[in-house]
């Protein structure tokens, strides 16, 4: 592969580095080049914008859309779902900031060439349900890029960012950030005065329900590896809500998304007897959440935690009804198209299996937990709101600004707002950039980057290329070495121990207080065996960075887990040794931060307040 002292370095300055070149990312683009006329811009990728992120391959919808111009849904009215579905907690200034103007941005989309299921008769858009509005979307993401790709200054591809740079004389100061191109090996270190994280959240930190050759098949991309949350934590950032993980219903295998057949096709799930459970379990439900069991409509979690309840008194497997309700050519199309839109591999897995959804029922499952900051959890950094809304504590600089000056988030990275999907993370970047943008006025000095650190963390990101090539002769058989750890052995080890210790598939998503100290225990030691982490080529170089960022996730992760006593989410974790919901004590925030100078973490809470 080459001695990695001979790869090229490359100094990036600019005014605004975003990285990640998502949907978040590309708003982020877009908007900061709008306020920003005279700003260089750059945008850093790890795979290539057209086809990056969670929507690379497309969606049959866009699940956050208020319609306020045919005052079908207001921000206040979208405040409420979130606090109801995140049972009863979320920052309502930041979800309130990002439905206010998510209309604007599906209205940019359709202009650029998006097409809307539209109503001939009334020229709205077709909902699939109250929030969700269907699309033609195998090419949503180009589309989106296209626009990202005319904003942005400079758009560098196949960059992988290991570390934030902080500033020479001010370690709570960004200033930059560090990657690698992982095509030709080059180091770059980009030096910028204001830093937009965009990146993703985390699949692959638990083991996957597919193994061996079928290990990709999670419903979360397998190459979103928590770098939204590492790059942040390492910088000691304040992080919240890490223990808000979720875990989705899909369909069996394939993944394939339900929210369509469930709100639009108006399908049903039974158990294998045919019975309709979630009714009967009610009264059970209300002694574990109280009054969240009777909210409408039920938060996504219960829903899970009523199917899991069947499953595991036997009564499985979960049917969806498919075939009562293809019942015209039309509806049978929906159906198809929705997987051919966003998870081809469901309509391959039916098909392997013999499945015809006009004629039989089909499985469905709950899938391995992800850690995210936009779909039905979030995860992710506190940022400060808006000034107009944020309340007390939730404002202390520039919107979307986290505690680090300088360093902005949106998408997964941002806590506390759930729901956001694409359109409201496309939003989120946008605010965040305009954010920016105004931080740059204020703060036209660029930041100092020291050439002793710069220096350090090239030899940090090359050392597992280095460790190799000194002991490659004592490899046998490829992978069996007394020397050192190759990725893909550190990421089974980390998915072993977060799937039986932190409430994986295999523990029912259950864990308690001894487990999750046994957690940190293990985390522990293979944080200590990253330090003999070997790459024999580029691509491994990559897979090792992302199993550090994937480690650092899994371990925030654990903590906010164990320091909330309390099971708040019931179907996405379970707390055995405190399984009921407690509002009198754990109605609030768990927030951690990271101090890099002395390597403790500290757990605390932050109050929860309602907007109205």
């Amino acid at each position: 592969m080459g001695d990695p002292s001979s790869f090229a370095t490359h100094i990036v300055d600019c005014d605004i580095l975003i990285i990640g070149g998502g949907f978040a990312g590309c708003g982020a683009a877009y908007e900061a080049r709008y306020w920003g006329r005279g700003l260089k811009i750059v945008v850093a990728e790890k795979a290539a914008i057209e086809r990056s992120g969670a929507v690379a391959q497309g969606l049959s919808a866009i699940n956050c859309y208020m319609g306020m111009r045919w005052n079908e849904n207001q921000p206040e009215d979208f405040v409420r779902y979130v606090r109801n579905d995140l049972m009863g907690l979320s920052r309502e200034d930041l979800v309130y900031d990002m439905a206010r103007h998510v209309d604007s941005t599906v209205h940019m989309f359709e202009e650029w060439g998006l097409p809307i299921f539209t109503d001939p008769q009334t020229g709205k858009y077709v909902r699939e349900g109250r929030w969700q509005v269907m699309i033609h979307g195998e090419s949503y993401k180009p589309i989106v890029a296209e626009a990202a790709r005319k904003a942005a200054s400079e758009i560098y591809e196949r960059i992988v960012v290991t570390h934030l740079l902080p500033d020479a004389n001010d370690p709570k100061r960004v200033a930059g950030a560090i990657g690698i191109n992982v095509r030709d090996g080059s180091f770059y270190v980009f030096r910028a005065k204001a830093v937009i994280v965009a990146a993703a959240g985390a699949s692959h930190i638990y083991r996957p329900r597919s193994a061996g050759e079928g290990a990709g098949r999670t419903w979360y991309p397998p190459w979103a590896s928590g770098s939204a949350y590492a790059l942040l934590i390492q910088m000691g950032a304040e992080m919240t809500q890490m223990e808000n993980r979720l875990v989705v219903t899909r369909f069996k295998d394939g993944y394939g998304p339900v929210g369509a057949w469930f709100l639009m096709l108006k399908a049903v799930a039974t158990n294998a007897a045919g019975e309709h459970f979630e009714s009967a379990r009610l009264p059970e439900l209300r002694t574990r959440v109280g009054a969240y069991a009777d909210a409408k409509p039920m938060p996504t979690c219960l829903r899970n935690h009523l199917m899991l309840q069947e499953i595991l008194e036997g009564k499985g497997p979960i049917l969806l009804h498919t075939e009562r309700v293809l019942d015209t050519p039309e509806k049978e199309a929906i159906g198809w198209e929705d997987f051919l839109n966003m998870t081809i591999g469901q309509a391959v897995t039916w098909a392997s299996q013999g499945i015809e959804p006009t004629k039989v029922p089909s499985e469905l499952i709950l899938s391995e937990p992800y850690v995210m900051g936009s779909h039905a959890v979030c995860a992710g950094a506190w940022t400060s709101g808006p000034k107009d809304v944020a309340l007390g504590e939730y404002s202390w600089g520039y919107n979307r600004m986290t505690t680090i000056q300088g360093l902005f988030g949106a998408g997964d990275t941002v806590g506390g707002s759930a729901h956001k999907f694409s359109s409201g993370s496309y939003t989120e970047g946008r605010l965040a950039a305009k954010a920016a943008v105004a931080f740059l006025q204020d703060h036209p000095e660029p930041p100092s980057v020291s050439e002793t650190t710069i220096a350090k963390f090239r030899s940090t990101v090359y050392a597992p290329m280095e460790r190799y090539e000194a002991k490659k002769g004592n490899v046998t058989t490829g992978t069996v070495s007394p020397d050192y750890l190759f990725p893909d052995q550190g990421l089974n080890r980390l998915e072993k121990i977060m799937d039986e210790y932190a409430g994986g598939v295999s523990a029912n998503y259950t864990t308690n207080e001894h487990l999750l100290n046994r957690a940190l225990e293990h985390l522990g030691r293979l944080r200590v065996d990253l330090g003999s982490m070997a790459a024999k080529d580029l691509h491994q170089l990559q897979r090792v960075w992302e199993l550090n960022h994937r480690l650092w996730t899994a371990e925030a992760v654990v903590r906010h887990t164990l320091f909330r006593k309390e099971t708040r989410w019931p179907g996405y974790y379970y707390r055995a040794d405190y399984p009921h919901v407690d509002d009198q004590n754990w109605h609030c925030f768990v927030n951690s931060v990271y101090e890099p100078a002395s390597g403790e973490w500290k757990v605390f809470t932050r109050p929860y307040r309602a907007l109205f």
